[in-house]
C-alpha cells in the first residue's frame, strides 16, 4: 500500500451533513436574487444537479452533466453563470463554515502520511466545483499541495457510491486496489470501495449509515483512532 484516499465532509472536515446542507442551501437561496433566480427554484435545481451527477454514467464529466440540467431549466450557456457561482463560493459560501467543526487531527493525519512517504488523495464526492472544494479544504486546515489528486466535478465522470468513481481514481494514478486505503465516514458511499478490493477504514465520529449496514468487520474508529491506525502503517520513505 502506498496511497491513502480521504473523504472530506464528515471525515477530514467534521460536520453534521444535514446541518451543512441546510446552511449551504440557505446561503444559495439568499444569493439567488442577485444571480437573477427565484430562491426556491435555484435551490431545487442545484440539489437535483447533485442527484444527476450521482447517477452519471461516465460518458461526460460531472460538470457537463450538471450544466446539461441547469441550462435545460434556465437556458443560456455555462459562461453566463460560472463567474457568478465562483464568486459565491469565494465569498458567501464562507459563512457555511459556521456549520462545521474543524479538527487539527485532519492536518496531523495527512502530514503523518506524507512524512511516511505515502501519496495522499482527496477522494471527496465530486459534486462540487474545484473552487468550493478548495474552500472546504481551507476550513479543514488542509493544504491542497499535499494531495496528488483532488476529485471535483470538473475532473470526474462518476460520483459516489458508483464504483466507477473509485476505478477512475485508480486509473488516473495507475494504481491497483491493494495499493490504496480508503478512509471515509459514509458506509454506503465510502465502504463500497471494498468491492473493488480497496482496503477501507470507517471514521465513526460523524457516521452516515442510512441503510443500517453492519460494518463491524471493517477497520473503524473515531478520528483519534484513525490517527493511531495510520501511525502503525510502515514508513515507505
Amino acid at each position: 500500500m502506498n496511497t491513502v484516499l480521504f473523504d472530506l465532509d464528515g471525515t477530514l472536515l467534521p460536520m453534521d451533513q444535514d446541518v451543512f446542507v441546510q446552511a449551504y442551501v440557505k446561503e444559495l437561496g439568499l444569493k439567488a436574487p442577485a444571480l437573477g433566480f427565484e430562491a426556491q427554484r435555484l435551490v431545487e435545481v442545484v440539489l437535483k444537479g447533485a442527484a444527476v451527477m450521482a447517477a452519471n454514467d461516465g460518458t461526460i464529466t460531472n460538470e457537463e452533466r450538471f450544466w446539461q440540467l441547469f441550462l435545460g431549466v434556465f437556458g443560456g450557456t455555462p459562461e453566463d453563470y460560472i463567474l457568478q457561482f465562483e464568486l459565491f463560493y469565494q465569498t458567501e459560501f464562507a459563512r457555511v463554515a459556521e456549520a462545521v467543526q474543524p479538527t487539527p487531527l485532519a492536518h496531523q493525519a495527512v502530514q503523518l502520511l506524507k512524512e511516511k512517504g505515502y501519496q495522499v488523495v482527496l477522494a471527496t464526492n465530486p459534486i462540487f466545483p474545484r473552487v468550493a472544494t478548495l474552500e472546504r479544504m481551507r476550513w479543514a486546515g488542509l493544504n491542497p499541495a499535499d494531495f496528488s489528486l483532488i476529485t471535483t466535478y470538473e475532473n470526474s465522470r462518476y460520483a459516489k457510491p458508483n464504483l466507477g468513481y473509485y476505478q477512475e481514481i485508480l486509473d488516473k494514478l495507475q494504481l491497483k486496489p491493494e495499493d490504496c486505503l480508503m478512509v471515509g465516514n459514509d458506509v454506503q458511499e465510502d465502504l463500497v470501495a471494498a468491492r473493488l478490493g480497496i482496503p477501507v477504514f470507517l471514521v465513526t465520529d460523524d457516521l452516515i449509515n442510512v441503510s443500517g449496514e453492519d460494518y463491524s468487520h471493517f477497520p473503524h474508529g473515531d478520528r483519534q483512532g484513525l490517527l493511531e491506525y495510520l501511525r502503525k502503517l510502515p514508513a515507505l520513505a
